[in-house]
């Protein structure tokens, strides 16, 4: 530790991150699985986005947004995952205090930036649905850059803000996180100075980054819902709902794990549940992204297929 100069100067030069496991054994099982996991994620969705690229019939906004969601799904594991696998082979558990912001920079900027995306993709089931007739000119090319530009915008102010607040407290006295990666709530629980207008920031921003979006996915899906209820072929609802029900699954996955981790700040007992809530966000939501999105879409898989093997779509 380094001593403390002024009232705002941080006494704690580095944190040590305990990881998720203690024994060597389980830590040589925890390098394995996630370097796989990390591989896999990698693949999946460097997979989508080749297929989205390559394929003709994907070329649509639905699939745009899919593919800045992959791009950031990658970015997302990528900054939490190797470091990690980086301190089990070196057995080296520190991490600087600069080090441990621009992790949770780079987390937070990624993760805002998957909220705005998927709200965008809710607005464009919308439109497709409820508004077939004007769907090309609302959802046109400049529209979609504007919500993806938006989208990083938003994020980045939210970040930002948080990370320059974060730079304000001081750490001098404990400065173990018992966790894998670099976050909010961990680094509250270790600051030596008064969190509140931290923790004031995190629901104030929480409803730009979480409230509003919600709001419009829910109310989107609502009037996507009512529009396939008036179809009066059963095939028809069926086509209209499946198109939907992958999107919807990611946000419930996304969303359903981000309020359980920020909503509940000060809960120090649940460190545990952290590391499983981290695992989500930062692993298994990436992981299952592509193939909740290919599952069931024959478009995809051809368009994978094809990527595998090499040949482009002649259509």
């Amino acid at each position: 530790m380094e001593p403390e100069v002024g009232t705002n100067r941080t006494a704690v030069a580095e944190f040590i991150l305990l990881g998720l496991v203690k024994t060597e054994e389980l830590q040589s099982l925890v390098l394995v699985l996630f370097l796989l996991a990390y591989l896999v994620t990698i693949g999946g969705n460097l997979s989508i986005l080749a297929a989205i690229l390559v394929e003709s019939k994907l070329h649509t906004p639905m699939y745009f947004f899919l593919g800045n969601l992959s791009v950031v799904d990658v970015g997302c594991i990528t900054v939490t995952v190797p470091p990690m696998l980086g301190r089990l082979l070196s057995h080296k558990q520190t991490i600087s205090h600069g080090a441990c912001l621009s992790q949770l920079f780079f987390f937070h900027l990624l993760s805002g930036i998957d909220c705005f995306l998927l709200t965008a993709m809710a607005y464009d089931r919308f439109l497709a649905i409820c508004r077939p007739l004007t769907y090309s000119t609302r959802m046109s090319q400049t529209v979609q850059r504007i919500l993806v530009a938006v989208s990083w915008a938003c994020s980045f102010t939210n970040t930002l803000t948080h990370t320059v607040a974060m730079s304000t407290l001081n750490f001098c006295g404990p400065n173990v996180i018992n966790h894998f990666y670099c976050d909010l709530p961990q680094l509250f629980q270790l600051s030596c100075s008064s969190t509140q207008l931290n923790e004031l920031l995190i629901f104030a921003m929480g409803f730009m980054m979480a409230g509003a979006p919600v709001v419009l996915i829910v109310t989107s899906y609502i009037h996507v819902a009512a529009a396939v209820l008036r179809i009066r072929s059963a095939e028809g609802r069926k086509k209209a709902f499946s198109t939907c029900g992958s999107h919807l699954t990611v946000v419930c996955l996304f969303y359903g794990t981000g309020i359980f981790n920020y909503m509940r700040l000060g809960s120090e007992e649940a460190s545990d549940k952290d590391k499983g809530v981290g695992i989500f966000n930062t692993v298994i939501n990436p992981m299952l992204n592509p193939l909740i999105y290919s599952l069931r879409n024959p478009d995809v898989q051809g368009a994978l297929w094809r990527v595998l093997v090499g040949r482009r779509s002649l259509t």
